[in-house]
C-alpha cells in the first residue's frame, strides 16, 4: 500500500504502533500480560535489582503509575519487590524470566518484519532517527 507523500508523520507513527500492538498482543496475552505491562517486565528482566524510581525515569512516567503496574505484575507472579533501606528493589521471578524471554524473542521477530523491506543501512538509520527524535522530544 502506498501512502500519499503529503501525509504527516503522526499517522505513520500511529500505524506502526498499532501494527506492533496487534503483532505483540498475541504472545503477550498467551503469557498473561498486557501490551502496557510487557515493556516494564522486560526492563526489569534486563536490569535485575532496579528500583521504582529508576523505572519511572526510564519510562518517563510518574512513580504512582509505575507502582500500579508493578502491583499488577507482582499479583500475577512475574516479579518480586523487596525493601532495601528506603527503596523497593524489583526482581523477576522464574515465571517472569520465562515470559520476558518469550516476549523479547517475539519482539525480535517484529524487528525482522521491519527489516524485510529495508537494507541494513536503512534499518540502522531508521533506529538512529527514532532515537534522536525520541531524545529530543523528552
Amino acid at each position: 500500500m502506498a501512502f500519499d507523500e503529503n501525509i504527516p508523520t503522526a499517522p505513520l507513527i500511529s500505524i506502526i504502533y498499532r501494527e506492533h500492538a496487534k503483532f505483540i498482543n498475541e504472545i503477550v496475552k498467551e503469557e498473561g500480560l498486557s501490551f502496557g505491562l510487557h515493556p516494564l517486565l522486560i526492563n526489569i528482566y534486563k536490569n535485575e535489582g532496579i528500583n521504582q524510581e529508576q523505572l519511572a525515569q526510564a519510562f518517563h512516567l510518574n512513580e504512582s503509575t509505575i507502582t500500579r503496574n508493578l502491583k499488577k505484575l507482582e499479583a500475577k507472579g512475574f516479579i518480586e519487590r523487596t525493601k532495601d533501606k528506603r527503596k523497593k528493589i524489583i526482581k523477576v521471578t522464574p515465571k517472569g524470566e520465562k515470559s520476558a524471554q518469550k516476549v523479547m524473542d517475539y519482539d525480535e521477530k517484529w524487528d525482522g518484519k521491519i527489516k524485510e523491506n529495508l537494507t541494513d543501512e536503512e534499518y540502522d538509520n531508521f533506529l538512529k532517527t527514532l532515537r534522536k527524535i525520541s531524545e529530543e522530544l523528552i
